[in-house]
Order: C-alpha cells, then structure tokens, then sequence
C-alpha cells in the first residue's frame, strides 16, 4: 500500500527548497521541522481534498471497511463534533428536533458539543457502578428506545470506556435497526479492535459512525484520529462529513500527524495483525500474573489492564506514584483504579519491569472505601442556556443548589460527574471531593 503524503512531503524536503510558506520555522531545526509543512501546491488539503490526502483516506477507508474514512489531526474530539453535527443537522433536515439517547459515562466533548449545537440529550444511567462505566445492554437500550419521550436522532455509546469494558455493539446495532435509529460509538480507546484474529470494531458490528483515537493504540503522533462512516449508514452522512469535520477543524492541521496516518496504513495492511496477536498474548499473560497475586482486575480490553488496587491496600493514585517512582508511568489513576495501556510497541522488557514491580510490591491491608453515590442529578435548565450563561468559578461547597455551567473535570478521563444545566447535590458535591474536584463553574 503506497504512502502518498509521506512520500510527498519527503521529496519536497530532500530538494532543499526555499520555503517562502508556513511555518514560520522553515524547516529549520533538530527535530521533525523539515517534513512538517503547510497546504502548499501538491499537499492537498484536508476536507476538500481531491489528491494525495484523499488517496491516503481512500486506503484507511479500505482498511477499515468503511463507506468513508476522514483523518482528524485533532484527535477524536472532531470526530465527536463531526458526528453529533451530522446527526443533527439531518435530524432538522427532517423537520425535528434533535435529540441523541446517550451513555452517561460520555465524554465531556460529547456534552459541550451537544450543548452548543442544542442538541437534547436524554442520558442512560448506570445501573450502580462508579460514574466511567456504564453498561449498555440490547435489552436495556430497547427499553430506553421505548420509554423515550420522542424519536431520537441517534443513540451514543463509549466503547471500549475508560476501563476497558466493551459493549456488544453488535445487539445494540440491532436494537437501534429495530428503531430506526443510527449508532454512533465513541470508539476512541478501540482502533486496534479492526484488526484482532476476531474483528470486533464497531463499524464491522453495525454502528453507523464512529471515532477512533488512532495515537492512542496504533502507532501513530498524538492527535491523529479517524472519522468512519458505515457503508450501510444514512447517505447524508457520507456525502456531508467533510463539511461537517471542516466546520470544526483548524484550517492548519497538522502534517506531521497526517503523515503519520498515512505510514501507519501499510503497517496496518500486513504486520500489524500479528504484532497485535503477541501484544494480546503478552497482555493476558500479565493479568493472569495479576490475578495469581490477589489483584482484582476491571475491563474485558484485550490490551489494556485495569486493576483495581484497593483489594491490595491502595488507591489508584496512591499505586500510580509509587510506579512512577520506579520510573513506570500509567495511563491514568483515581481512587478506584489504575489504569495500564499496552500496544505493539510495548516490548517484552517493558512488561517484565511491570511484572517485576508488581511481583515486590508490599500487599497491604484491604482498602474497604467505596465511591461516593451520585445519583440522578435534576436537572434545571437547556445544557445550550447553562453553557452559554454568565457565570462563576466556585468551591465546591459553595455549589450546592447551584447550576452547572461547565463541567469542571479534566482529561483523563473527561468524563463529567455533573453535566451543564444540572444542579449540583449534596451527593455530588461529595463525588467531587473524592475525585479531587475543588472548584466547579456554576450559572450566575
């Protein structure tokens, strides 16, 4: 499979040009300066794209089995705008109001977007559990489908989520045929999943859209990302992503990042299939190691590894300084979890000092401390009104009663505990304490 960007670009820098182009470095410098360039004559540009990025998209668009796939050079983010302004623009095309059935543990790009493009969102609650899971079943979906107030333009779900627990996209695919209803999925922790022994990608399961995180599983630059569009999707999505991604990106994208997706397709045509194997067999054999120690473990992700340190006397964030103190660096920790993400990259030696570092490790006495409850918080205003509403940065203890105008949680994991228009609980104000939320934004 060709590379026609990096082959591009390489040409361009091999003959020493005189840049009179963005950017303002020239090509200058120690690192990857002389191949990161601007839409010049040749370059194509993105979204309105008609030769070398379009034939790079046309190879990871045959890669993934798609109608169409689009790079994003700004992560998943756009991608999630791309999709909810799609569904809802066909949903006013349509002569209705838009409204998205959507898993509580979305991410907070997901509620922004919503509320800015006033969207309503009726939210599926997790049955228990702590507020980054929330699992999904055909039955439960079919119930919510039935139970909703109207006709909505498009059910979202986060799969894998940030633990690595992955929904059966295929029976919510079904499911939403039944309804009429299109499934857009938030796929960013799930690139890799194309290209297991046993394809479980959502595209190949039946959603209609998703997003992947290519940097975040392949091996591919930071803010690299796809935009996918099923083949037996709406054709409206199709013929209208490039407008919809374009209404949200930079007009400068990256091309360091859009050559490293179009490296990465070659890799992902042969090789990549069984690097992956290994990765799967390395991974599972290091929670088998796991668990063999006392560990309780979290998710069903094949390469990723989720522990839950409590049942071995610490908490996430506790664990996670402790390995950084041995020079080993998480993915992510709170309270209840940590959080490990391993990939072709990872070489044998990187899970032998993992493996070492928790074979040592002083078991402590039970950690019995539970999350805080949440609940369902009521809800008092139009996310669009709360967004766009003055407001105010407060402690949390001064927030109860109030609305929240923005949720105040970082990334990772961006998942908000409360979402824009909602009033902040005694409960939640508790939740924030626990999860080190000190201040929020809340509606003057």
């Amino acid at each position: 499979m060709k590379t026609p960007v990096c082959d591009f670009v390489r040409e361009y820098a091999s003959k020493n040009p005189v840049r009179l182009h963005m950017p303002g470095h020239k090509g200058e410098g120690d690192g990857a300066d002389a191949f990161d360039i601007t839409e010049i004559d040749g370059a194509d540009t993105l979204f309105v794209n008609s030769g070398i990025l379009g034939e790079s998209q046309k190879n990871a668009s045959a890669l993934f089995g798609t109608a169409k796939t689009l790079y994003s050079a700004e992560g998943s983010s756009l991608a999630i705008r791309a999709m909810l302004w799609l569904v809802s623009a066909k949903a006013k095309r349509d002569g209705t109001c838009p409204l998205v059935l959507a898993g509580r543990n979305a991410h907070k790009v997901f509620t922004g977007t919503a509320a800015l493009l006033g969207i309503d969102v009726k939210w599926i609650f997790p049955d228990g559990g702590g507020y980054l899971e929330c699992p999904v079943t055909a039955s439960k979906l079919g119930e919510e489908l039935e139970n909703c107030p109207k006709k909505p333009c498009a059910v979202y779900i986060t799969s894998p989520d940030y633990l690595g627990n992955i929904a059966d996209i295929e029976a919510l695919s079904a499911v939403c045929g039944e309804y009429g209803v299109p499934l857009l999925v938030d796929n960013a922790h799930g690139a890799y999943l194309r290209f297991l022994k046993d394809d479980i990608h959502p595209i190949t399961l039946g959603a209609d859209m998703c997003c992947d995180s290519a940097h975040k599983t392949l091996p591919v630059l930071t803010g690299g990302a796809y935009l996918h569009i099923s083949k037996t999707a709406e054709e409206f999505f199709a013929e209208n992503a490039e407008n919809a991604m374009s209404l949200f990106a930079s007009t400068s994208p990256s091309y360091l990042i859009l050559q490293s997706l179009d490296s990465v397709n070659p890799l992902l045509e042969s090789g990549f299939s069984s690097l992956l194997e290994e990765t799967v067999l390395r991974t599972g054999n290091l929670k088998k190691y796991l668990c063999s120690l006392g560990f309780e473990l979290a998710g069903d992700e094949p390469i990723k590894v989720t522990v839950k340190p409590k049942s071995f006397g610490y908490t996430g964030c506790e664990l996670s300084k402790i390995m950084q103190g041995n020079n080993i660096y998480p993915e992510f920790s709170d309270p209840d979890f940590l959080v490990m993400m391993f990939s072709t990259c990872t070489k044998q030696n990187d899970y032998d000092r993992v493996t070492d570092f928790f074979g040592t490790l002083q078991r402590k006495e039970k950690n019995t401390a539970q999350p805080p409850a949440i609940g369902k918080p009521a809800v008092f205003m139009n996310a669009h009104a709360a967004v766009t509403a003055p407001c105010e940065k407060v402690k949390i203890e001064k927030s109860v009663g109030r609305v929240l105008a923005q949720p105040g949680v970082s990334c990772p994991p961006a998942v908000p505990l409360v979402t824009c228009g909602e009033v902040v609980s005694e409960e939640a104000v508790r939740a924030f304490r626990y999860y080190g939320i000190e201040y929020v934004y809340v509606v003057k």
